[in-house]
Formats: C-alpha cells, sequence, structure tokens
C-alpha cells in the first residue's frame, strides 16, 4: 500500500474510547471517526469537551473536514457525530446495516413512529462500497459479530475496526449485545486479517490491561502473532466457545440504556420538552445480564 495517512487519536479516559482523525497529507482534508459527546451519567450532564479537542486540532493543523464516521450505533458512549456535523458541515456516515439495529431498538424503547430507515446520516455505506478522503483510497468492509452493523475503515494502509479487535494483549471484542454473534465475530477478524501484514490497525477501545499507558495502534502481524484470543484459538468452534464463555461473565455496559437511544439518531439528543429540558427514556426489564454482586 502506497497510500499513508496521517493518524491523530483522542483517548477518552471516561469511557476508554478512542477517536480518530485521520488525513490525506496531500490535500489536507480528513475524517472524524468515532468521536465521542461526553456524558455524566450520575449528574445526566453534557459536554463536548472531547468534541471541542478535535475541533481545536483540526484548526490547528488547517485540515478540512470531509466525512464524520461511524463504526457502528456504540453502546458505551454518545456519538458526537451531530454536533461535528453542525459545527463543519461535514457529510456523516455509517453502515447500511445501521436499519437493523435501529428496528431492534425502537422496538425496546417503544417508538413505533421512529424513522429506522438510515435517514439521520447523510450516507450509509454498503459492503465493499469505496470512496475517497482526499487522494487516498478508501473501502469498507462489513464487520458484523459485535453488533449487527457493526464495519471496518480501510483508508490507505489503515484499518479502524472498532469492535472486533482489541490490542493483542486484550484480544477481541464481546458478541453478547442484541444482534451479536461470536460466530459472526470469527468471520469478521478473519477478514480484517486477510489484510496485508503492514496494514496498521487502529482499535475503538484500550481497557489498559495491567494498568499499562493506553495503546491503540497495531498491525495485521502482530495480532495475527500475539492477539491473545486468535493465537489460542485456531478454529471457529474453539473461538466461539472461548468468546461466549467471556461474555457470560460480562455486565451490560453502564451507559447501553442511555447511549443506544442517542447513538440509532445518529447522535442526536432527545428534543427538548415544554419545559425547555430533555429527557431520556430508560426501559425496564429489556436485557439479560444484570450483575447482581
Amino acid at each position: 500500500m502506497s497510500d499513508r495517512p496521517d493518524v491523530k487519536a483522542f483517548f477518552d479516559k471516561r469511557t476508554y474510547s478512542v477517536q480518530y482523525v485521520v488525513s490525506d497529507p496531500a490535500t489536507k482534508t480528513c475524517a472524524i471517526i468515532d468521536p465521542v459527546l461526553d456524558f455524566d451519567e450520575k449528574s445526566g450532564a453534557t459536554a463536548t469537551i472531547n468534541a471541542d479537542r478535535i475541533l481545536d486540532y483540526i484548526a490547528s493543523e488547517g485540515l478540512s473536514v470531509e466525512w464524520i464516521l461511524d463504526t457502528h450505533p456504540h453502546a458505551d458512549h454518545f456519538s458526537a457525530a451531530r454536533y461535528l456535523k453542525e459545527k463543519t458541515g461535514a457529510l456523516t456516515a455509517i453502515g447500511e446495516k445501521v436499519v437493523e439495529v435501529q428496528k431492534l431498538w425502537k422496538a425496546f424503547y417503544n417508538w413505533p413512529g421512529f424513522p429506522a430507515d438510515g435517514s439521520q446520516w447523510d450516507k450509509l455505506f454498503a459492503e465493499g462500497e469505496t470512496f475517497k478522503l482526499g487522494e487516498i483510497d478508501a473501502k469498507v468492509l462489513f464487520s458484523p459479530g459485535h453488533t449487527l452493523a457493526s464495519i471496518t475503515y480501510v483508508i490507505g494502509d489503515a484499518a479502524f475496526v472498532h469492535d472486533t479487535l482489541f490490542m493483542p494483549d486484550s484480544g477481541t471484542a464481546r458478541a453478547d449485545f442484541p444482534g451479536g454473534s461470536a460466530s459472526r465475530l470469527w468471520d469478521s477478524i478473519q477478514q480484517i486479517l486477510a489484510l496485508p501484514d503492514a496494514t496498521r490497525i487502529f482499535v475503538g477501545h484500550d481497557y489498559q490491561p495491567g494498568g499499562r499507558e493506553p495503546r491503540w495502534e497495531s498491525t495485521v502481524a502482530e495480532q495475527k502473532a500475539s492477539n491473545t484470543h486468535m493465537a489460542k484459538c485456531h478454529t471457529k468452534d474453539a473461538f466461539v466457545t472461548v468468546r461466549e464463555k467471556r461474555d457470560a461473565t460480562l455486565p451490560m455496559p453502564k451507559l447501553i440504556l442511555h447511549a443506544l437511544q442517542v447513538n440509532i439518531n445518529g447522535g442526536r439528543l432527545p428534543a427538548p420538552e415544554a419545559n425547555g429540558k430533555r429527557y431520556l427514556k430508560f426501559p425496564l426489564d429489556v436485557l439479560e445480564g444484570a450483575a447482581w454482586e
């Protein structure tokens, strides 16, 4: 691969999320990938600290925002895509299978009038679809397993995989959310690991095992050689067994019911009610996986 975008990471320590600005050095155009809108579940407060940090970097580097890209509707943080679109005018995009996630969650939230058609984004990418970031070729891989709608953005020599692979010492993402599948996750990972060995892999979370400093970049070769799940599980059946056993021990993310109602709506917060305040809807007894002890 000859195209090598510049990649700047922004780590959010509250949610262990990694956000990216990916830019073409030749044209100074960029994409923002998986931006975080700050939310404190204890007070209900929202803020744009992470998003404004990204905007400050873009301004300091003289970049022009062409795309705001989400890899899937996130379960552990709010997306800042809508806020950043308002600030930059850039196109928002996600994978076309987001409509399946919208249909699933509109039922959980009892929103019969919610438009589960992906119209909340400017662009819905199909499997294998190509696009440009400046002069750099980019391609979309359908990467289900963690969710029904997860995709990977391959931009030049960089693959943004979010919740499929983690850093090699952390393994792979969970696959037990509604619509998730460990079997499909294995297939998605195989497609990513079929990319050239030198391909840079950028993950969407890092939980800092052992208390080490956060990390987010590896390569296909490193993942194949030392990913703690993939190096030990040489067959799909073995992987599914390990993944499902691990997932059975994990509680649901603390923000999943808060976040999905925002993220299936393209990062839009609920509309203000008559008193000018916004309210989240919190369904009871719709998810399994309660941690009672």
